[in-house]
């Protein structure tokens, strides 16, 4: 009995000896996974970064597009360059591919959420070449207490920028920034759906536009004018733009309402005009006095109208003296010529060609030098956006734009000026006249078959209408027309398309 008991007591020690050792062998207790957290604070799609307190949500859309007859991408009119010549060299379907890419995030403190936001965009079109694209930096901002720092939408513009219901860049008769403005802003929040801002913005990239100088016009006066002049047709003919380095930034001021029946908002901005020389390689010539411009803009969206849910309509009007690119848009070119049939006898063709500018001066030195005559321009533009069921919708969006230069400038222009050095000659019995009108009308009409993934097809009518009258010989029209041949001036209007496929996520 004796045996069996310390058999059974051996056997025990063994196993527990046994288990023992096991035991050590195993790990130690993992920690636990940390999980990201969903961040409901700010909206959908935001997560917490692991380990922080910070939220950060990422975004962006895959886009392919085809502009039809238009002279660039985004449904760009064929007003200027090849297209507005309709020369062989124009490309009558311009493609682009793109990827957009944005970075928000947010972090509540004791002085409010502290904002960053990057937003870039990977691009190819049509003419980059193999290996060819482009890289664009649209938003890069920091927001604290109020303050806007970096690259954001212009405290001058509204919520939809250059788009009150368009897929085109290229509506003009208003503001757009769409791809930002570097600035230094501050916005105080009213309560009610009231906010007033004031930013300095800078207007090197696309509030400058032509500021002209009429003694040095833009090409020789010959038709041997270097291709890089040519190009510059028709702005050479008013003369070489002569802007100086900016010393004040642009100062922008805006009141909005927001309400559910809609927006209603009215900014201003003040521009500061500063040429460079009477003789651009000379600085013992002098230049003319600074001065300044502005332009004033306002704004409405009316949203649950009778029409249908979700319809809406979108409108702004803008006046500026001296900074037209407060109604010219942002990306759309100062130079128009738009070629044409003509049936006036000994003319080869009918053009329409203008040029926009913030002002006009001329002379060699200070003692006969000009001021500088400031241009003004005033536009309206909108769109009526209406749904026809959760899946179609359509917009028919129009801009007028009107530009005036003063006698003054018009006598620069077109007396004793560029005009007249053989760059342009006015034929017996035409009038010189730099004025000019752009109006615009359109449609697009898109699909939404799954929620974020859109289908759109756009058609755009652009008129050009010129003051000038009579007709002209041309010593360097530049591309492909030929030089001192007549031409009959003449109104012309050009259609373009564009189709695009659009998924966001």
């Amino acid at each position: 009995m004796k045996t069996i008991k310390f058999l059974a007591l051996s056997s025990a020690a063994a196993v527990i000896a046994v288990g023992s050792a096991q035991a050590a062998d195993l790990p130690l207790k993992a920690k636990a996974v940390e999980y990201v957290k969903v961040c409901s604070i700010y909206g959908a799609g935001f997560y917490y970064i692991p380990g922080t307190d910070t939220c950060i949500k990422l975004g962006g859309y895959t886009r392919a597009d085809a502009t039809l007859y238009g002279s660039s991408a985004y449904n760009a009119p064929a007003w200027n360059g090849n297209a507005g010549q309709k020369n062989r060299l124009a490309n009558n379907f311009i493609f682009r591919s793109r990827q957009d890419l944005n970075i928000d995030t947010r972090t509540a403190t004791e002085y409010g959420v502290v904002r960053t936001y990057f937003d870039a965009t990977f691009n190819w079109t049509s003419g980059d070449g193999v290996a060819g694209g482009t890289l664009g930096v649209y938003y890069a901002f920091v927001q604290f207490a109020g303050f806007t720092f970096g690259k954001a939408v212009s405290q001058f513009d509204t919520p939809w920028t250059g788009y009150p219901g368009n897929n085109t860049s290229f509506l003009i008769g208003g503001y757009d920034d769409v791809t930002g403005i570097n600035q230094i802003a501050y916005t105080a929040e009213f309560g009610n759906g009231v906010s007033a801002s004031v930013s300095l913005e800078d207007p090197s990239s696309y509030l400058q536009s032509g500021l002209y100088n009429t003694s040095t016009p833009g090409f020789a006066a010959s038709a041997t004018a270097t291709a890089a002049a040519q190009a510059n047709w028709p702005a050479g003919v008013y003369g070489t733009n002569s802007y100086a380095g900016v010393e004040v930034p642009d100062i922008v001021g805006k009141i909005r309402v927001d309400q559910a029946w809609g927006l209603f908002q009215v900014s201003a901005a003040a521009h500061q005009l500063r040429a460079s020389y009477y003789t651009p390689t000379l600085e013992t010539s002098g230049h003319p006095s600074d001065t300044w411009g502005y332009a004033v803009q306002a704004a409405i969206s009316l949203k649950n109208l009778p029409t249908g849910p979700g319809d809406s309509i979108n409108f702004t009007a803008t006046y500026s003296n001296g900074a037209s690119r407060y109604v010219l848009g942002g990306v759309s070119p100062n130079s128009f010529a738009i070629y044409g049939g003509s049936g006036l006898a000994g003319a080869y063709q009918s053009v329409a060609f203008a040029a926009a500018s913030d002002g006009v001066f001329g002379g060699l030195n200070n003692v006969v030098g000009t001021g500088i005559e400031k241009t003004t321009a005033w536009g309206v533009r909108g769109a009526f956006n209406h749904n026809w069921n959760p899946y179609w919708s359509s917009s028919l969006f129009g801009s007028y734009t009107a530009f005036d230069y003063n006698g003054n400038a018009t006598a620069l222009i077109c007396g004793g000026g560029a005009a007249t050095a053989g760059a342009v000659v006015y034929t017996a019995g035409s009038t010189c006249n730099p004025d000019f009108r752009i109006a615009q009308i359109g449609t697009i009409t898109r699909w939404t078959p799954v929620k974020n993934l859109t289908l759109s097809g756009e058609v755009m009518y652009t008129y050009l209408d010129q003051a000038s009258s009579g007709s002209v010989v041309l010593a360097a029209p530049g591309a492909t027309k030929p030089a001192g041949q007549t031409y009959e001036l003449k109104d012309q209007g050009v259609w373009s398309g564009n189709l695009r496929v659009q998924r966001t996520f």
